[in-house]
Order: structure tokens, then sequence, then C-alpha cells
């Protein structure tokens, strides 16, 4: 049996009308102005960064879920399958960078300050201090080949916190399903090369300066309650 008729318009295209209908994605504002990370990432950077790359990934994904709408609709699975490395790539870049606005802060608004409590308490447990986990994630991310992502994460099924890398846009869930994004740093050029050229074990060594750990600290105790 071809697999045009196993996967139908019938069986399709019902459900996708659903969630299309439901489901229209948009550039998520900043919680803070673009100048507000300098000195550690300078207003240039994230103006781009926010308003034509983030942009970009959003326009895109919305594209993408068109298309894949209209594919389901004809019954072409084909094109349905074709779409996929369209919408993991812009799909992947928004929920990372919508997750990544969330991890900056401004030094006056508390950037930079040390997760205590609960986030506190498992990073010493898991790597033994807080400079030894920015050591590792500089490490991973700096080695990172390409562009890409180093996350920190919980892991809900073992209870333990890790660091991973994903490539290109792809999402920490590509990783493993039990893994819940705490902190996710942008290794990506377009991340810092305006401000720190080639030199990216700059960049991840001054980012620490803007980090939101209270927002990190506040998905740790949710999700691990």
């Amino acid at each position: 049996m071809a697999l045009r008729s196993v996967v139908s318009r019938k069986t399709l295209a019902p459900a996708l009308r659903h969630y299309r209908s439901l489901t229209t994605f948009t550039l998520p504002d900043l919680p803070y102005d673009y100048g507000a990370l300098e000195p550690a990432i300078s207003g240039e950077i994230m103006r781009l960064h926010h308003q034509k790359h983030h942009q970009t990934y959003v326009t895109n994904y919305n594209k993408a879920l068109e298309q894949l709408d209209a594919a389901v609709s004809k019954g072409d699975v084909r094109g349905v399958v074709q779409l996929q490395s369209a919408l993991k790539f812009n799909g992947g870049g928004h929920v990372n960078h919508s997750i990544f606005w969330q991890n900056l802060k401004p030094v006056s608004e508390g950037g930079g300050e040390p997760p205590h409590g609960a986030l506190g308490w498992a990073i010493d447990k898991d790597f033994g201090s807080l400079e030894a986990l920015v050591k590792k994630i500089n490490s991973e991310g700096a080695a990172l080949q390409g562009s890409g992502w180093v996350w920190l994460a919980l892991d809900n099924e073992q209870k333990i916190l890790k660091v991973e890398t994903t490539p290109n846009q792809d999402p920490l869930v590509t990783k493993g399903t039990s893994l819940v994004p705490l902190l996710g740093i942008d290794v990506w050029e377009h991340a810092y090369y305006l401000q720190y050229k080639n030199v990216r074990p700059d960049y991840l060594t001054n980012i620490w300066k803007v980090i939101n750990w209270k927002y990190a600290s506040e998905v740790y105790e949710k999700e691990s309650a």
C-alpha cells in the first residue's frame, strides 16, 4: 500500500486545521532595552539578534506551518516529510531564542547574581560548585563545532542537572524528552561576532555577568516539585 494512501487527507487535515486555528507565532518582546546588557553584550548585537535573526525564525516557522497545512490538506505525504527540516530548524530557533532572552538580565536588575536555594544546592551536589559548572559550560560551548547551543538542563527522570549541547537550532528536547532547559547560551556567531569577533571564549566568559539565575531557579523549583 502506498504511503500516500496510508496518511490520507481525511485522517490528517481535521487535526491540523484545529492546530493551525490555535497557533500563530509572533516575536516576543524583550523584557529589557537592547542596550541594557552592555558591556557584556552590545546593544547593536541584541537589536540585530532579536529583530533580524529571531524574527526570521518566527516568519519562516509560520510559513512552514502554512505549507504543512496545505500539504496535509492535499494528502501530500512527500511534501509533509520534506517540510520537517524547516519546521525543526525554524521552530527550534524560535523556542531556543525565547528561552535565551529570559536567561539574560541587566546587572542593575540582578543579572549575574549567583543562584541560591534549591538550584544552588543542586549545582553544588551535581557539579561541586557554581565555578565548576561555569567552567564546564564554557568548555563545552567553546568546543562546539559550527553553530549551536550549550544548555544547563534538569533531567526530570534521573533528578539531576546536566550540561548538554545541541547543533544548529535543535531544541533541547531532541536530546531527550525528560530534559528541561534551565539555561541556554547561544553560541552561533550572530550572538557575539560583532563584539567579540572570533573569540567565542571571551563571549562565554562575559555572558555570565548578565545571566538571569532567578529565572533558572524558578523553572527548576517548578519542574522539580
